[in-house]
């Protein structure tokens, strides 16, 4: 039986009361690994705060789990498989890295040929996913290609033919390859995407359109029986769950636009998180502590959301990246074991980019009633080549929002220009955003949700929730489903009686 009662107990005084009682505060709540600064000094966590989690995780069987989660074990209970996305970079049992190498060498060798020009000359690459079959390798491609001229990439995944009208309009069928990322390959957004695409190469006069078609998935059968030729379909684990998936084949796209040394860099940055998250004590883990902080914000103070604001444009979609991370898998009902949860689970996670957030929903922060546990992230060396004034503001900011989170501000003569304070806020610094700090950034995310997770007794690496919509979509779209007099209003004024 899991004990939550030394920490729904817990009280802190105020920020400020906790920065005076302890000058050494900052040392003590800060945690750097892989060229990541982590200060969690502004949150509530203090000694007692950590003794009470360290219980709860101890009564929770963390260390067990996360051995589980390395050894391979099967701790998706649901689903009934292992969970091995560390494996891909090279953490985990002795069989999965094995395995995880092989395929990874498969995808190396397909990349040298493809720049050996085997299918003709190729500047742009289609990559076309959903879920996390897209935004891992957008996140990837946007955060460290922005610099790169080695391809074009565009990665579509709305089933809005808007979205692929965007891309296609951009690109010469005739050195486009369609990268078609799903992991069953079978889903329909993706699917029916790809298809268009493929028509659009027919019209351009592509002579095998297939032949330009390059697979990433965990059903291998299933791509060569919709027509990719068995050399050019990139597998991965059916134990890599798709939103932790990036590390594997569905890093194609990014392994072409940045390079390989770039995507074994990633790796290795992720690889580095890994063993900080499994070798280090809790009261100095980052991810624990991270968690350690999302859940005492969601159990005991009743926040409702958390929100992750980028002081760096190349990390613009950070925010939607998270958000996918853990509302898919700690936004849950009900235990592990089925059994209903009796207690609050992911916070829902929003965000944006500094400065722009500060004139649109800082406001909210500063002096509404929700109180908004918030997450800074930002990178000391500049990623543009203009004056340093531009990113001197743009961190001073970042840093001044959450002091100013902390401090507040009285004034009894005017409400309506007084801060309460006491608003908690982590900053997370990275020395340079490359790509072995952004693996080990996002690995730190995954590790975090996943103590979230274990801590609440639930399974983070199913997702049944988003199935239902899907399944009445294509019942409806099949003439059938047991719809509601609304929902067959909409449809009639669509499409017509």
């Amino acid at each position: 039986m899991v004990d939550w009662s030394k920490v729904e107990a817990l009280n802190p005084p105020r920020l400020t009361e906790l920065f005076a009682a302890d000058t050494d505060r900052v040392a003590k709540f800060s945690v750097d690994v892989a060229g990541i600064h982590f200060d969690f000094s502004k949150t509530h966590l203090d000694a007692a705060a950590l003794a009470a989690f360290e219980g709860l995780a101890k009564s929770a069987g963390l260390a067990a789990k996360r051995d589980a989660l390395f050894a391979g074990d099967k701790v998706n209970v649901t689903e009934g498989r292992a969970v091995t996305h560390t494996a891909e970079r090279g953490e985990g049992s002795e069989e999965d890295v094995a395995r995880a190498a092989m395929l990874r060498a498969r995808m190396r060798a397909l990349i040298d040929a493809i720049e050996g020009e085997a299918l003709g000359p190729v500047r742009h690459i289609l990559h076309i996913g959903i879920g996390g079959s897209a935004l891992g390798p957008d996140l990837l491609v946007d955060a460290l290609g922005r610099d790169a001229d080695r391809y074009d990439v565009a990665v579509v995944s709305n089933i809005d033919g808007v979205a692929l009208e965007e891309a296609l309009d951009a690109f010469d069928p005739q050195a486009t390859i369609v990268v078609v990322a799903s992991k069953t390959f079978t889903t329909t957004e993706t699917m029916t995407n790809a298809e268009s695409a493929l028509a659009w190469l027919r019209e351009d006069g592509v002579d095998d359109p297939y032949g330009r078609v390059i697979a990433l998935t965990a059903a291998p059968d299933a791509a060569v029986e919709w027509g990719v030729d068995e050399t050019r379909v990139l597998p991965f684990a059916d134990s890599v769950g798709g939103r932790y998936s990036l590390w594997s084949s569905i890093g194609f796209p990014a392994a072409m636009a940045l390079g390989w040394d770039a995507f074994e860099q990633l790796l290795e940055g992720a690889a580095e998180m890994d063993r900080h998250f499994r070798l280090t004590a809790l009261h100095e883990n980052a991810p624990a502590l991270a968690a350690f902080a999302d859940l005492f914000y969601a159990q005991v103070r009743g926040c409702q959301t958390r929100a992750t604001f980028a002081y760096d444009e190349r990390l613009r979609l950070l925010p939607s990246y998270l958000q996918q991370l853990e509302m898919e898998s700690n936004g849950k009902g009900v235990t592990a074991q089925g059994v209903p949860l009796d207690r609050p689970s992911s916070p829902i996670v929003w965000g944006g980019v500094g400065t722009d957030a500060q004139h649109a929903v800082f406001q909210l922060l500063h002096q509404g009633t929700h109180v908004v546990p918030v997450e800074f992230v930002a990178a000391i060396e500049a990623g543009d080549a203009l004056a340093p004034d531009h990113h001197e503001q743009l961190l001073l900011n970042a840093f001044a929002q959450g002091a100013a989170l902390m401090k507040g501000r009285e004034n009894a003569a005017d409400p309506a220009r007084a801060y309460p304070g006491d608003r908690p806020s982590t900053t997370i610094l990275l020395d340079q955003l490359d790509a072995r700090t952004l693996g080990a950034l996002i690995a730190f995310y995954e590790h975090r949700t996943f103590v979230s997770g274990a801590l609440l007794g639930i399974n983070p690496f199913d997702q049944f929730g988003v199935e239902l919509g899907k399944e009445m979509a294509r019942a409806a779209g099949e003439g059938g489903g047991d719809l509601d007099s609304s929902t067959r209003d909409l449809i009639a004024r669509a499409f017509g009686d």
